[in-house]
């Protein structure tokens, strides 16, 4: 880092500072400092005061030394969901979210905006219309990253990598709260926030060099300056360092990897090691970079330290609640304004507030009241155009005396918003168990002969025509042999109508992920919402293509439920279903990409159940 640049961008913003307050604000020796004072008016870069109570004055070969130092603009990452801050993040990015009553991606802007840059990229991804409104009043530009959901922030960079290249750029998170303003319009070399750890700790740990150079980074430590809030490139150091992460990107296995694993591992001479094994990725980034890959390790980036309390980088909802006290019992989330009419307790005693995995049609989280665990379920994006949710308020009443199902606490009808008992130590089932499968399967035809009974259907052919409704209403784009495919699936609807099948309750999701086997071998079957009187072969059918099962596996899954030989009648029934299962969440994934939800391969691999399984019954 160019100290003499230190020195005159000191002066600059305040002509009148002492060398004490220098010092203390470029975290340097007294004596360094005054050193530093001579040399700098020796090279004629600044000059003491004249008059006017001034103590020095910048002088135009200072003005010229600063100007490669210019701050060109920031690059603020906002794309990750935070799952840390469920339930807020449900409804709101993290990023967004308030500390004494100012978001904090605003408070940076605001920051920004105070040290004269003005050109700010926000990289957006979850929820990204709720960033929209920062164009027009802040004047940033958003760039969408679309791998946020499945990659991490080195895929970010990689995405946001021509934004860098050859500026000098900020780059900070969006759920930074940053007490002072600490960004400047010069800044003299690449660097890193630091704060100090006293004793152990898990974070990304930093050794450096006596004038502050960093040398190396571990995770983990203890008493030590670890990473923590924004960083700064200069154009030198994306010069070198952007071609090799770009490299790291086209390479397997670092989907997961934060951007600070490329630096660690340039720094440790891991990165040369890892590219080797890809030699083309290698030359490449030899080449971009202009410089060999021995010589990664020499890639300069300073600690920048900062005082306790300065940078805050809250991991989870309790720490914000000892922050900024409205946390503690309004925090204008609906979710947990719901936990807490039910319970009857403030806000404050909902704690140990966790993101379970999310489903493909709900949210959900866990949390803690009193010495008791729960879960709260939130319905996701368009599933109000989906399930009923009076019907399956109705189904968990009916099916809740049979004992098979969640300890169920609060069930909204109109909204689908659900709490139930959290069972510790339990695990959802495994496909690949076949001996779980087969008591699975056995609970499921407990269920239909239960004799229990609803007053509402599970029709595929009304089904069917709904969600193709949907899609083609949303502008969803099906697939290309769509209407061939849909003739085949009414032909197997035609047939199932002539043939004089059983009707009872049915679950139509008992999949695998929906079973939950506790620690005593005992099973629950959860999320009842698609629930209806039908065939009872069709919950074989979903759970076996949910499964992703072949022909063999789906006959022996018939077979464990049937526990005998099945007919032929009752093997193709239960392809039938799977055809039309197939083709009805095949539907269900176009309308759902649609209103911004991906779910990769199972679009197509459901759409192939619809076309094999139907082959498969012609054949038969």
């Amino acid at each position: 880092m160019d100290r003499y640049g230190l020195i005159c961008r000191t002066i600059l913003e305040n002509p009148a500072v002492t060398q004490r307050e220098m010092a203390k604000g470029l975290d340097i020796s007294l004596g360094s400092v005054n050193s530093l004072i001579k040399e700098c008016m020796a090279k004629g870069l600044i000059a003491e005061g004249e008059g006017g109570g001034e103590r020095w004055r910048l002088l135009e070969p200072g003005r010229r030394l600063l100007e490669k130092y210019r701050v060109d603009g920031a690059v603020i990452i906002a794309a990750g969901f935070g799952s840390r801050f469920v339930p807020l993040t449900f409804e709101t990015p993290k990023g967004l979210l308030e500390v004494f009553g100012e978001r904090m991606i605003e408070r940076q802007i605001h920051q920004l905006h105070e040290a004269g840059i003005r050109d700010i990229t926000i990289v957006v991804g979850y929820l990204k219309e709720k960033f929209e409104y920062l164009i027009d009043r802040f004047g940033v530009k958003l760039l969408y990253n679309p791998e946020y959901s499945n990659k991490n922030t080195l895929a970010t960079i990689y995405r946001a990598r021509k934004v860098f290249e050859g500026r000098n750029m900020y780059l900070l998170s969006s759920d930074n709260w940053l007490r002072e303003n600490m960004y400047h319009a010069y800044e003299c070399g690449a660097w890193y926030s630091a704060s100090f750890q006293k004793g152990e700790t898990k974070e990304w740990c930093l050794e450096a060099g006596k004038k502050g150079r960093i040398t190396g980074v571990k995770v983990g430590g203890r008493d030590s300056w670890f990473m923590y809030g924004p960083a700064y490139f200069s154009r030198e150091f994306s010069n070198r360092f952007l071609p090799v992460l770009e490299a790291y990107y086209k390479l397997p296995g670092t989907e997961q990897f934060y951007w600070e694993q490329v630096y660690m591992d340039m720094l440790s001479g891991e990165a040369r090691e890892k590219l080797e094994e890809a030699p083309q990725l290698l030359k490449e980034a030899e080449e971009k970079s202009g410089c060999p890959s021995e010589k990664w390790r020499l890639i300069e980036m300073d600690m920048n330290r900062q005082p306790e309390n300065q940078v805050y980088e809250f991991e989870n909802l309790e720490e914000l609640r000892v922050f900024d006290p409205k946390y503690r019992d309004h925090s204008d989330n609906e979710a947990m304004a719901l936990v807490a009419r039910v319970f009857k307790v403030p806000e404050f005693r909902i704690k140990g507030i966790r993101c379970l995995k999310a489903g493909m049609t709900n949210q959900s989280f866990l949390f803690q009241v009193g010495e008791k665990q729960y879960i709260c379920r939130i319905p996701g994006p368009g599933t109000e155009g989906l399930v009923n949710r009076a019907e399956e308020e109705v189904v968990y009443r009916a099916v809740i005396p049979l004992g098979i199902t969640e300890n169920l606490i609060y069930l909204n009808p109109e909204n689908g918003y659900k709490i139930a008992e959290y069972f510790p130590d339990s695990h959802t089932l495994s496909a690949e168990n076949w001996e779980d499968m087969g008591r699975f399967m056995q609970m499921v035809r407990r269920l239909h002969e239960s004799d229990v009974t609803v007053p509402h259907s599970f029709n595929m052919r009304e089904k069917i025509n709904f969600y193709e409704s949907l899609c083609r209403s949303h502008g969803g784009v099906l697939f290309e042999d769509y209407d061939q495919v849909r003739e085949w699936m009414e032909q197997l609807m035609d047939r199932l109508d002539e043939l004089s099948r059983p009707s009872c309750l049915c679950h139509i999701d008992a999949n695998v992920d929906n079973c939950l086997v506790l620690p005593d071998g005992q099973m629950r079957l959860l999320d009842w919402e698609y629930a209806g009187m039908c065939d009872p072969l069709i919950d074989v059918s979903m759970c076996a293509i949910y499964s992703y099962y072949d022909d063999e596996q789906l006959d022996r899954l018939l077979e464990l439920y049937l526990g005998r030989t099945p007919s032929q009648e009752e093997r193709m029934v239960t392809y039938a279903y799977a055809a039309l299962g197939g083709f009805l969440w095949s539907q269900w994934a176009v309308y759902k990409k649609v209103i911004g939800q991906e779910f990769g391969e199972y679009t197509i691999i459901m759409y192939r159940y619809a076309k094999h399984y139907y082959k498969k019954i012609r054949a038969l």
